[in-house]
């Protein structure tokens, strides 16, 4: 099938996402790995199959020598562009924000890739000391095993709505199933590595105050959250990163 990559809307280091009518295509760079390509395809699939509001995978295709994930174009503004236009409104959706994680989390896909097995190839990628990863390790280990949807990117960029209200999530690259609380540890990072600490703060009050987590458990995961971070970080988020990744500080 022909597509038209005449309307750019999104571009990143290793894709660039095009829209043509209905349809969002995702086209990646010659050497991104196929692997990555179709577990994304998968993964998007499984999570589809859950009931959440998710862009319908249409197919995995090449383009010019370039693989490419086809979906269905969601119609909307991002949850971030929404805020920014409407500062006012900022409480209103930080809690339809983290209304729409916990239905994420509220669901299972037990074929996903598990978060903690993620987490630890991640930690022993990021470039610190051996004795800090050993001790980042034995914390993971520790922490409980869960089996729930966790986005991996979750942040309002990645939220749209549309015109009706309908509220929809994208980007599912990085879905894994694991522990809520380290989903909601990375938005909280998100936040922050975007020099939201305001909203990082309020949005992890709302979400403890909604599910009765507290948030000193949430704030364990911060130190391992940031370390899994630390691979694809920029140099000034590296600095940033090393400033959470104190594993006594959450003990």
């Amino acid at each position: 099938m022909y597509y038209n990559l005449d309307n750019p809307i999104a571009e990143r280091k290793t894709k660039t996402v095009y829209k043509d009518n209905d349809k969002t295509i995702k086209l990646f760079i010659p050497d991104y790995p196929k692997s990555d390509i179709l577990n994304e395809a998968l993964n998007q699939a499984r999570v589809e199959e859950t009931g959440l509001n998710i862009p319908s995978l249409v197919e995995v295709t090449k383009i010019e020598d370039r693989w490419a994930l086809v979906s269905e174009h969601i119609e909307g503004k991002t949850l971030e562009s929404i805020m920014e236009e409407n500062p006012e409104k900022k409480e209103e959706y930080l809690n339809l924000f983290v209304d729409t994680q916990i239905s994420i989390l509220s669901k299972e896909a037990s074929l996903l890739n598990k978060l903690k097995d993620k987490m630890q190839r991640k930690i022993q990628e990021a470039d610190i000391s051996n004795d800090i990863k050993y001790e980042l390790n034995i914390k993971l280990e520790s922490m409980p095993k869960h089996k729930k949807i966790c986005h991996g990117d979750f942040n309002p960029s990645n939220v749209i709505i549309k015109e009706n209200g309908e509220v929809y999530v994208i980007d599912w690259a990085h879905v894994t199933q694991g522990n809520a609380s380290a989903d909601v540890a990375r938005t909280y990072l998100l936040f922050c590595l975007n020099g939201k600490k305001e909203e990082a703060e309020r949005y992890l009050s709302i979400y403890s105050e909604k599910t009765g987590t507290e948030k000193q458990y949430i704030q364990k995961w911060i130190p391992i959250v940031a370390a899994a971070h630390l691979p694809k970080a920029s140099e000034e988020e590296k600095q940033f990163l090393m400033s959470w990744i104190d594993v006594i500080e959450y003990q």
